[in-house]
């Protein structure tokens, strides 16, 4: 029986962490601007943190009021949220938030760091990045996942761009280096379809996924998606 009971705890634990997370995307639904859900939408920060989830709408609705209650802000809220706003990428969550942060908050130190690091990642300048980061452990290394999510940013963002990418390209944009850099090769290789080759000297090169970014001939070409009935019944129109 004990052994029962304890089987049945995870689970009760997982249904009332549904049941919470249901209730504060309802309490965003229904009534946004009600500062009385403030504290549950400060709640659902640390949650989306804990448990590795992510809810922008709660978080922009959280934000807002903010603005109307100025004096209730919680800071440590506010960098979690940018934080996981950043694991977003390329979605424009930085900025979409960062539009609802009073710009006397922005000037604080962390926030400034933030702001920095959200301009590396735009414009692709990893190495920065990742210098930049490692200065700022304690604020990007509160919220789990965070390297590995800017890691896949990171990689989706060299698929746009090259069909093979230079290992020590791939070593720089992700920060892995070494035989942890082989291990991952392995694992991508393994699940994710892409191949090793040798480069020019003792360098790899890595073939990445095609698509249509970096094989622009993949582009399906619009007029290809015009079905011919469709153009025949424009003619007479046009004439």
């Amino acid at each position: 029986m004990g052994r029962e009971r304890d089987t049945q705890k995870p689970q009760q634990q997982q249904q009332q962490q549904q049941q919470v997370s249901f209730t504060v995307e309802q309490l965003v639904a229904v009534n946004p601007y009600n500062p009385d859900i403030l504290p549950d939408l400060e709640n659902y920060v640390n949650e989306q943190v804990s448990l590795q989830t992510y809810s922008l709408d709660a978080n922009l609705c959280l934000l807002r009021l903010y603005q109307f209650e100025p004096e209730r802000m919680s800071t440590q809220i506010v960098a979690r949220i940018l934080v996981k706003a950043l694991m977003a990428m390329p979605a424009p969550d930085f900025s979409l938030c960062l539009f609802l942060i009073p710009e006397r908050v922005q000037m604080e130190e962390q926030f400034k760091t933030l702001i920095v690091l959200s301009h590396y990642l735009e414009t692709g300048r990893f190495r920065q990045f990742w210098d930049e980061a490692a200065k700022s452990r304690h604020i990007v290394e509160a919220v789990p996942g965070f390297e590995q999510a800017i890691q896949s940013y990171a990689i989706h963002l060299l698929s746009l761009t090259y069909q093979k990418v230079p290992r020590s390209v791939l070593a720089e944009a992700i920060n892995i280096e070494g035989l942890s850099l082989d291990k991952f090769l392995e694992q991508q290789v393994a699940n994710c379809g892409w191949s090793i080759e040798k480069g020019h000297g003792k360098g790899q090169l890595i073939t990445l996924p095609t698509n249509e970014f970096n094989r622009p001939e993949l582009k399906k070409n619009t007029a290809d998606s015009v079905p011919l009935e469709h153009i025949t019944r424009i003619f007479p129109i046009l004439g």
